[in-house]
């Protein structure tokens, strides 16, 4: 147990330093973790525990899935609903069938193993189907991606995790001896993915009317967390989907029981479920990277690759589809997020503790287990870091130049402001003669003006800049409101009563702007 206590400590605290290092160099903070991981793994300086089933099912999965679904917000998931729900279950069903169809012929062709059959290859595919968004939505925030793309690469993986487990499930079965027909296949499908939705959607529901029934922070944090662990313990107990559950719980308590929260519960759960999931986040991608080996990676670098190039282009081929499909209608995708959606669905810690389950007698396991790993990894390193320059290149995002000369502007605007209060100070207080005071301050003020022109110019053509600073402007002043305000009743000038309430109209004007984003 001390053992464990040591590892977890010193897991934060690497995590901690990969944290910083990314912000100061600006690479993906999940790549740094991995990278760490690997580092971790090949000197054996910290002995984490294994990434098993049983501990990502346990702790980190429901954790996960539930902090994700909690910020996705439901009229944003509603107004995508067809793009999200093609994908993530005739998508990924269409997805595990192509790979599998590419896999065969490639692995028989280049001789890496032989005999490799279509339902080893089905199972692979459903096993490597899983996206994990970590890494490409954080590289959406940082570049100030379009709202809806990521709403898209979060929702698809949220759903994608259930259908991709409920299909390995069902392939696995078959694979080893089961009968299995498409009706009956298509049976089991909607039975484990539909009772999940119910287990997940009461429980969840029970949640929210509990939440607006009292206001007490520490025990409505609780019975969110009931929610998260609760669903998917409850569903996996039936034999039904857990992921989806949790997913489906997070969605209702995130978007109807947080409004039954006080502000003061809301600011209170939007802290504690942003801290879980960065805690929960570093702790898999480190475990993820410990777990491979460099050595055997390189060594099995045919199969790896061919793996992935069956994976890459499957992938490709589901979105080129819906993105046809989808074509003159109001949910319609341009093309350019297509390709960002092909090259961004990354993979992830639920593919590696799927291929871990395989019964041990089954056909190619250690090279099943071996790929999984190496596509893993690919897909972590190799998309990953090209990800910020795919989005640049396609004109996702705007290039990097417009950002910096955002950020010069305003930096311009902030310092010649300060000069010009500053300049105001010194006139109050006659300490230079007005005339030089008059002539620095319309230098200054020429320079403030042309700062604000520019910016304005800038948030017409990129309305995100604009959304991002009015969002952190208006935090700014209201966390100098609740400075004041505490300042004053330190010095008697108000009752606490005055306090609470002043605070939680401050509060509730903090949340709303939380609850927007």
């Amino acid at each position: 147990m001390e053992d464990l206590a040591l590892a977890l400590v010193a897991l934060f605290a690497v995590a901690s330093v990969v944290a910083l290092i990314a912000k100061r160099f600006g690479f993906p903070y999940t790549i740094g973790l991995v990278v760490a991981g690997l580092v971790i793994g090949a000197t054996q300086i910290i002995e984490p525990p294994r990434l098993t089933q049983h501990l990502l099912y346990a702790v980190f999965l429901p954790g996960l899935l539930f902090e994700a679904a909690f910020h996705l917000d439901v009229k944003d998931f509603l107004a995508n609903r067809k793009t999200i729900l093609v994908l993530a279950i005739p998508g990924v069903v269409a997805a595990v069938v192509l790979t599998a169809a590419l896999l065969v012929p490639m692995a028989n062709g280049l001789h890496f193993v032989t005999d490799f059959a279509f339902p080893t290859a089905l199972v692979f595919a459903a096993i490597i189907a899983a996206t994990d968004p970590l890494a490409v939505i954080g590289i959406f925030k940082s570049l100030g991606a379009p709202r809806r793309l990521a709403v898209l690469v979060e929702g698809e993986s949220l759903l994608n995790d259930g259908t991709a487990v409920v299909i390995f499930s069902i392939l696995l079965a078959f694979a080893t001896g089961g009968d299995l027909t498409v009706g009956g296949a298509i049976l089991e499908f909607v039975k484990v993915a539909g009772l999940g939705l119910l287990v997940g959607g009461g429980l969840g529901y029970a949640i929210a009317r509990l939440t607006a029934r009292i206001d007490e922070p520490t025990v409505e944090i609780t019975l969110t967390t009931i929610a998260a662990y609760g669903s998917f313990a409850i569903a996996e107990s039936v034999h039904v989907s857990g992921v989806i559950a949790t997913v489906v719980a997070g969605m209702v308590c995130g978007n109807f029981a947080e409004r039954g929260m006080s502000a003061r519960t809301r600011v209170a759960a939007e802290s504690f479920w942003e801290y879980l999931g960065f805690a929960l986040n570093s702790i898999v991608f480190l475990l993820i990277g410990s777990q491979l080996r460099l050595e055997h990676l390189l060594a099995s670098w045919l199969p790896i690759v061919a793996a992935f190039a069956a994976v890459t282009f499957g992938r490709a081929l589901v979105i080129t589809l819906v993105t046809t499909l989808l074509r003159g209608t109001r949910e319609g995708i341009p093309a350019s997020w297509a390709a960002v959606l092909a090259w961004g669905g990354l993979r992830g810690g639920l593919s590696m503790v799927l291929v871990l389950t395989l019964p041990e007698d089954f056909p190619h396991r250690e090279l099943l287990t071996t790929m999984t790993f190496g596509v893993v990894f690919l897909s972590i390193l190799l998309q990953g870091l090209s990800m910020p320059w795919l989005l640049k290149r396609l004109g996702v995002v705007g290039a990097e130049h417009a950002r910096h000369e955002y950020e010069m502007e305003r930096g311009r605007l902030l310092a010649s402001g300060a000069a010009l209060d500053e300049l105001d100070a010194i006139r109050s207080a006659r300490f230079a003669h007005h005339e030089i005071v008059d002539a620095i301050h319309g230098e200054y003020a020429l320079v403030h003006e042309e700062a604000q022109r520019a910016l304005g110019a800038m948030h017409t053509d990129q309305e995100r800049l604009r959304e991002e600073e009015e969002e952190a402007t208006r935090r700014r002043v209201i966390l100098a409101e609740k400075e004041e305000l505490v300042r004053a009743r330190r010095a008697g000038v108000l009752s606490e009563h005055a306090f609470e309430t002043l605070m939680a109209e401050r509060d509730s004007a903090l949340a709303a702007i939380e609850y927007e984003d």
